[in-house]
């Protein structure tokens, strides 16, 4: 695994009789990686910052689980290379995660939208996030996706003041059904810092 790469190729792609030698290995270490780039917001969204790392796991575990061959890595890549940062931004996948079907459906339905009040502040500064454009997430009618993907761009100044050592960074929505955000803890903060070149 390598960070700061762009891109996924399919010279990056292990064969799946390799990956299945190292699969347990990599899933611990992707693990330990996860855990400081997951946030909870409010009680019902959790954040996961994505990465090369994060999106190549991604990739050779739906390799793994549906054994599509060479025809499969290239729609595998198709769909999770844009979730890989591009040195200005940090790219995440957020899951509206609620157990009992009523009430996700009920909520779901007041959420149309919420993708696009998804918002990131470094000290204060505003950063609001971009909805992954390859299909719309909210219904005609107002429901939500449970499951939405997000770039939040920064600038230049924005990513210095984001890579300080105790820099406050926050992220949440200003949805009118789901005003909630959260601040990074440190842990977190350093890890993402990783992402801007």
């Amino acid at each position: 695994m390598m960070a700061h790469k762009h891109q996924i190729t399919t010279g990056d792609i292990l064969p799946l009789p390799e990956y299945v030698k190292v699969r347990g290995e990599t899933r611990k270490k992707m693990a330990a990686i996860k855990r400081d780039r997951r946030v909870d917001v409010g009680s019902h969204v959790t954040f996961y910052f994505e990465n090369y790392d994060t999106m190549w796991m991604q990739v050779q575990e739906m390799l793994y689980i549906e054994k599509g061959g060479d025809e499969q890595v290239v729609e595998e890549l198709k769909a999770y290379n844009p979730l890989v940062p591009q040195g200005q931004e940090l790219c995440a996948t957020f899951m509206i995660e609620i157990d009992d079907p009523e009430r996700r459906k009920r909520i779901l339905g007041r959420l149309g939208g919420i993708e696009a009040t998804a918002f990131m502040t470094v000290n204060g500064e505003k950063v609001m996030g971009t909805a992954e454009e390859d299909q719309d997430r909210t219904t005609a009618e107002g429901k939500a996706s449970s499951v939405q993907f997000v770039h939040f761009k920064f600038t230049p100044a924005q990513i210095e003041v984001f890579k300080k050592t105790g820099a406050q960074a926050v992220v949440g929505f200003s949805h009118p059904n789901y005003s909630h955000m959260s601040v990074l803890p440190e842990n977190v903060r350093a890890a993402l810092a990783a992402d801007f070149d």
